[in-house]
């Protein structure tokens, strides 16, 4: 009976052995498909979040700018027309 305690205890050591290395080799996998990814993120050459909502911000205010200019120059049309 004692035998087969440690045999038992010996396999539960063996298994938590085991477990800690997977662990080990899952977190050391994450960490290296991270790094490449990022590597291959910063080979194509993308624009951050920031970047492109600044850019974003920009491209409305000069949409809104040249709607105004628009309705400017039709307004000055309109006036040159009743003239």
């Amino acid at each position: 009976m004692q035998s087969q305690n440690t045999v038992f205890d010996d396999m539960a050591k063996l298994m938590t052995g085991a477990m800690g290395m997977a662990q080990g080799l899952q977190s050391e996998a994450k960490t290296f498909l991270r790094a490449q990814a990022d590597r291959v993120v910063a080979e194509m050459d993308l624009v951050s979040r920031e970047e492109f909502e600044a850019i974003k911000q920009l491209a409305a205010e000069a949409r809104a700018e040249a709607d105004a200019l628009r309705d400017r120059l039709d307004a000055l049309e309109r006036k040159l027309a009743g003239v």
